[in-house]
């Protein structure tokens, strides 16, 4: 094996050993975007979920990108076939000069609003499936930037290789949510009467049943809402307003 091939495993490597120790999204991904622009090297990195209202665009460097620059592309972007092969299309590593000439990519508005300026001329861009938000399926747009010498063949097998194992890591670090568990009809009565700002004495009064039993059902309810307490359960149950949905 040549000395360029080990240090391209070395590299893919240094990422693997990162995806294997992830423990949560956010402290990941600041400190994964510099090693995958070893293992994919180029000058600048963009991690995009879509769609995440929770998580932002990232960038390596960090202030790669102004708020101008951001709301030029999400402009120019429909018109862009390397943002439509990462959106729509199969998503897979692709160079931009396997789209398009140079001719073509730099008659792009994008492209004097957004990539001219921070010197991506040369673009490898993917999407994989980054997990869950909200219990609907998300997906992460990842292209590197160059300002020199096109990617090689190699530069898209690397790619490849991350791909699967960063799609498995954002499975595992964000997975579906379970939906919701029905609560019961008592529950759905001691929810309702918690909602009105009663105590468990009262409600226990009113329901003619004992506290404990009271605080049986709400654990069970607490858990059912995937809340943690009387206010959340509260607020939870006066927001579903969905007393129809019943377990027996």
């Amino acid at each position: 094996m040549s000395a360029a091939a080990e240090g391209g495993l070395r590299r893919i490597f240094a990422v693997v050993d990162l995806l294997i120790d992830a423990v949560d999204e956010e402290t990941l991904v600041p400190a994964l975007l510099p090693v995958l622009l070893r293992a994919v090297p180029g000058d600048s990195i963009v991690w995009t979920p879509r769609p995440d209202p929770a998580h932002h665009p990232l960038t390596h460097p960090a202030d790669l990108l102004s708020g101008d620059a951001w709301d030029a592309f999400a402009r120019d972007a429909p018109a862009d076939p390397l943002v439509a092969h990462t959106t729509s299309g199969p998503g897979d590593p692709m160079r931009r000069s396997t789209l398009q000439t140079d001719r073509a990519f730099h008659s792009l508005a994008a492209y004097t609003d957004v990539y001219r300026p921070v010197g991506a001329e040369r673009q490898l861009a993917m999407s994989f499936p980054g997990g869950y938000v909200d219990a609907l399926p998300r997906s992460i747009c990842l292209a590197v930037n160059r300002s020199g010498t096109d990617f090689t063949d190699n530069d898209v097998f690397a790619a490849a290789l991350l791909r699967t194992r960063l799609t498995r890591v954002l499975h595992r670090l964000a997975p579906p949510t379970p939906a919701p568990g029905q609560v019961t009809r008592r529950e759905s009565a001691v929810l309702a009467l918690l909602a009105h700002g009663l105590t468990n004495q009262q409600i226990a009064r009113r329901l003619a049943i004992s506290p404990r039993t009271v605080d049986k059902h709400l654990e069970h309810a607490y858990a059912k809402l995937r809340v943690g307490g009387r206010v959340e359960a509260a607020n939870a149950w006066l927001t579903r307003g969905d007393t129809a949905q019943l377990a027996s």
